[in-house]
């Protein structure tokens, strides 16, 4: 029998709460239903059976908070809806909503500070309601470290069935047939005699009912849509190039906007001239923004050429203005004041290295940005009422607070409009096209503008992945790994992002040493540091945050220490591994490839490499061959388990674009400072990976486990290690820096 899911009228709470008593945040606070945002805008003959689904005469509307980047988050939400639902994903129409506390994000609580994901202790679980408790209680609304299937799978399909319940309950009501005599298929309930009653033609008796509230979700074998591959639901819009972005967003009567602000990023604009732009033609105005000018035009290639135009005085950058002084930044940070953490500290690391290290090494991992495809945009139509905005953003809510203070308009006056994204990375974490939309807006009341970054000014003013470096000291004896100690040093990520959201986070920053102090292997004597230097430039989330160094750091020095033992990649990582999971996992990865050892013969070789991170274990083998012109990727595998795959074929492409992503940035981009300013602008100075250099990829995803994980991120950090590990195995050459361009070729 499925198991039974409770649901309050019209609000969510899923299974029980137990948060140390209730003192944290308060039992009641926390089992308080939240509100239905869309009974607000409900029309007669309408019904909102719960927060994510919306029954009209016309349709049914799945509601997908999660934003939609590129991954198919709308898809996957869906899916999980549709399928407890009995309706056809070519049924539905899928709406984001509004921004609202009621779709705030329960997976974020999964990764609890100082616990390992793998520990299922009573204290690791409690911090993890209190962090959820948190989460609610604060309604926070976001997109990000790859929890949508996670933070959706209870709460949609509940939504789901209790939709589906509540119209059977409704047919119950008109027709007189007992519930229990009733089924659901493809959008209707189905009576005893086969007559069918349309969900649409119940939604006005639905909507006079109290929902449904004790549910029993399908058992896996009855599942239509989870586990089965799908078509996504843009897939036919993006392969005809009718997919609209936010980009492609128009009004009556809009204007165009673009705008300039201090190279220097977070420096003053001292002064401006804009006389020779306000004489071009089709320029409207240039208006005064934060560090910075708006230029508005008749269309956006005329306000882009008119801010060419504009002459500044501009501020000092408040950072080192040379790159080198970024470094050294973090080599000064090694020192027990600025220690932020040593979660990890086992068995007795000194004494293992008083004879001295057998491996000794310092790695350095490069500024790297987002880049997205799509150009960045916001529209914005601000009255004395009320402001309207139309962006692609992953933080809806703390756009509506941010656009508010700009304004002076009530937090309910302003309404959000999510639209899809061309790409993100993390990028969209961030509100200053927003800010700077709404800024615009506000001189030019009444008048729609749509204001648009050009390439060079996004990529100079991105909020940038980490710079970091890490030293390690190792040692071995009898053919095995001794002791490993490693020491990760960076600027705070949290710190720098919360801190623009106007959010304070006290205690240790977990994601300097994120992906590292929490791998699942029993070396005897382990302790991995978190040193947090000074803030430098200011840094974002970037698609793995601190994994994404922090597992080249942590699996290419367990490489150097398990070749120094002269023992094998893989059967030591076997070997010192605890996790049952995790071992699977690798294990996969070593069938796949066929792994018999790191030389393959003929100038060839592959690498190895593990990343717990997000909760899911990771593993990818990389093949290269050292050619007369360069290294060559010939094939990657790569193994992760998640506990459920919703879409098979979205899983791959998923895991295969993480690595694709992941190899490009290792071999060439790297973003740095000169005189405070950034010295890569456009896409060739911030190279991806070509089409001729991508590898074979071969993906499979395992089931195992209860718990149930998403797959944006986690294939990320291993393959730069994988790589340089591979490289190490066919050449001799170890590369401890990113980009490896700067250390060796590539074909």
């Amino acid at each position: 029998m499925g198991r039974v899911k409770t649901i309050a009228r019209r609000s969510f709470l899923i299974g029980s709460a137990a948060i140390l008593g209730g003192v944290a945040f308060g039992v009641y606070l926390y089992k308080r239903p939240v509100e239905n945002p869309l009974l607000a805008d409900l029309a007669e003959g309408e019904a909102s059976l719960t927060e994510y689904v919306r029954i009209t005469p016309e349709g049914v509307t799945l509601i997908t908070p999660r934003a939609d980047k590129g991954q198919g988050a709308y898809h996957v939400q869906a899916a999980l809806i549709a399928e407890e639902l009995d309706i056809d994903l070519d049924q539905v129409t899928v709406d984001p909503g509004p921004p609202s506390a009621a779709y705030y994000n329960t997976a974020l609580s999964g990764e609890a500070p100082g616990f390992m994901v793998t520990d299922d202790s009573f204290g690791a679980n409690a911090m993890r309601t209190v962090m959820d408790a948190a989460m609610k209680i604060m309604g926070v609304q976001i997109t990000g470290g790859s929890t949508t299937v996670a933070d959706g799978w209870d709460k949609l399909r509940v939504a789901g069935a209790v939709a589906r319940e509540t119209l059977k309950a409704a047919a119950a009501a008109q027709t007189g047939v007992s519930v229990a005599d009733m089924t659901t298929d493809r959008g209707a309930v189905v009576l005893p005699d086969g007559a069918r009653l349309e969900y649409t033609a119940l939604a006005e008796a639905a909507a006079d009912i109290d929902p449904v509230t004790e549910v029993t979700l399908k058992e896996p074998g009855d599942w239509r849509y989870i586990g089965k591959d799908m078509m996504r639901l843009d897939v036919l819009a993006k392969s005809t190039g009718t997919q609209s972005y936010g980009i492609d967003f128009e009004m009556d009567g809009m204007v165009h906007a673009t705008v300039v602000t201090n190279p220097r990023k977070g420096g003053e604009m001292l002064s401006f001239d804009a006389s020779e732009a306000d004489a071009m033609r089709g320029v409207q105005a240039v208006v005064p923004i934060t560090n910075g000018v708006g230029v508005i035009a008749d269309n956006t290639w005329r306000a882009f050429e008119a801010a060419r135009m504009v002459s500044f005085d501009w501020g000092p950058a408040p950072y080192p203005a040379e790159q080198a002084d970024h470094w050294a930044a973090l080599e000064a940070a090694f020192n027990d004041d600025q220690l932020d953490s040593q979660y990890r500290d086992e068995g007795d690391v000194e004494a293992a290295l008083a004879g001295g290290a057998t491996v000794e090494a310092e790695y350095r991992a490069p500024y790297l940005a987002h880049a997205p495809l799509e150009p960045i945009n916001a529209t914005a139509l601000i009255t004395d009422t009320r402001a309207d905005i139309w962006t692609g953003t992953q933080v809806p809510r703390f756009a509506q607070e941010a656009v508010a203070e700009i304004t002076g308009l009530p937090v309910e006056d302003v309404h959000i409009h999510v639209l899809m994204m061309g790409g993100s990375f993390g990028h969209r974490l961030e509100l200053d096209v927003v800010k700077q939309a709404a800024e615009v807006g506000m001189a030019i009341k009444g008048t729609p503008v749509k204001l648009t970054y050009s390439r060079e000014e996004d990529t100079a003013h991105d909020y940038l992945r980490q710079i970091a470096m890490a030293r390690v000291k190792g040692t071995v004896s009898g053919g095995q790994v001794q002791s490993l100690d490693l020491g990760i040093s960076m600027p705070s990520v949290i710190s720098s992002q919360m801190g623009r959201l106007g959010q304070s986070v006290p205690g240790p920053d977990a994601s300097i040493v994120q992906g590292a102090w929490d791998q699942p292997y029993g070396v005897p004597n382990y302790r991995v540091s978190g040193y947090r230097a000074e803030p430098l430039a200011p840094i974002s989330s970037w698609r793995s945050v601190g994994a994404s160094s922090n597992g080249f750091f942590h699996e290419s020095a367990l490489d150097e220490l398990i070749h120094a033992a002269g023992a094998d990649p893989m059967e030591e990582r076997l070997r010192l591994m605890w996790d049952d999971n995790s071992r699977a996992t690798l294990e996969a990865v070593a069938e796949m490839s066929g792994w018999d050892g790191p030389q393959m013969g003929q100038g060839r070789g592959r690498g190895v490499a593990f990343c717990l991170s997000f909760g899911v274990p990771c593993a990818e083998v990389v093949e290269v061959t050292n050619t007369d012109r360069g290294i060559r990727i010939d094939k990657v595998y790569a193994a992760a388990n998640v506990g459920r795959i919703v879409d098979p074929i979205n899983f791959e492409h998923h895991v295969s674009g993480a690595v694709i992503w992941a190899l490009g940035h290792a071999i060439s981009a790297e973003i740095t400072h000169s005189d405070g300013m950034t010295d890569q602008l456009n896409y060739d100075g911030f190279e991806a990976m070509r089409n001729y250099q991508a590898p074979q990829i071969e993906v499979r995803g395992l089931e195992l486990g209860d718990a149930v994980r998403g797959i944006g991120e986690p294939p990320v950090p291993p393959a730069a290690a994988a790589l340089a590990n591979a490289i190490f195995a066919a050449t001799g050459q170890r590369i401890r820096e990113m980009p490896m361009r700067n250390h060796i070729g590539f074909v």
